[in-house]
């Protein structure tokens, strides 16, 4: 195990010498989308009722005291004897929708600006790596011509691929977690449709004891 952590970690190295100094930023790229990504999952799947079916929603917003964890506290918090009419109730749903997608948008944000430079900055490497060629072909001298040409034609290559592998899995978990973002906000629409329709029921019952 330790020699395959050994072999791995020296081609890791000359991967990222061969590549010239644009691998140092490519590698913070990596790191940073990998770990913003995970993060958005991992909290996606932490707030895990936007999952629940529609049908067993309208249980539970008929019948608060069937549900549990998140959910429960979202339809207390909606459901509260001190709401007085729908609109109130919209207001609510409002500052929930808000603390829940807010954040997501926010960090998505960051993702796709993270994303979009991983390719950039290879082609800026490829831009290198060709500069490097043409030096190599301009000075003409000997063995030192062969291994610039072919130092340039290293990073060019390698910066291109490494963003392009940097930036393909990241536009993959982007659209992962959009997905999630969407069906979490479908599920809190919902909700508040439910919602809206029983207090509209209180207000209708009110009246018509009042009338009575």
């Amino acid at each position: 195990m330790r020699d395959l952590l050994q072999q791995f970690s020296a081609e890791f190295v000359d991967i990222i010498l061969s590549g010239g100094v644009l691998m140092v930023p490519l590698t913070f790229l990596a790191t940073g989308i990998f770990a913003l990504a995970l993060y958005q999952l991992f909290y996606l799947h932490a707030h895990g009722f936007y999952r629940i079916k529609r049908q067993k929603l309208a249980n539970y917003v008929f019948n608060p005291v069937l549900a549990h964890g998140e959910l429960r506290q979202i339809l207390d918090y909606t459901q509260d004897a001190a709401i007085s009419s729908t609109h109130e109730v919209r207001s609510r749903f409002a500052e929930i929708r808000n603390a829940y997608l807010a954040p997501i948008d926010s960090r998505n944000n960051v993702l796709l600006t993270l994303v979009g430079a991983a390719p950039l900055t290879g082609l800026l490497g490829t831009v290198m790596g060709m500069l490097t060629t043409f030096e190599g072909l301009a000075l003409a001298v000997g063995g030192r011509t062969v291994d610039l040409i072919a130092g340039g034609i290293s990073e060019a290559l390698i910066t291109t691929q490494t963003g392009l592998i940097i930036a393909i899995p990241g536009y993959v978990m982007v659209s992962m977690i959009r997905r999630r973002r969407n069906d979490l906000e479908g599920t809190l629409n919902t909700l508040e449709t439910l919602t809206v329709q029983l207090v509209e029921g209180w207000q209708s019952a009110k009246a018509t004891r009042e009338a009575s």
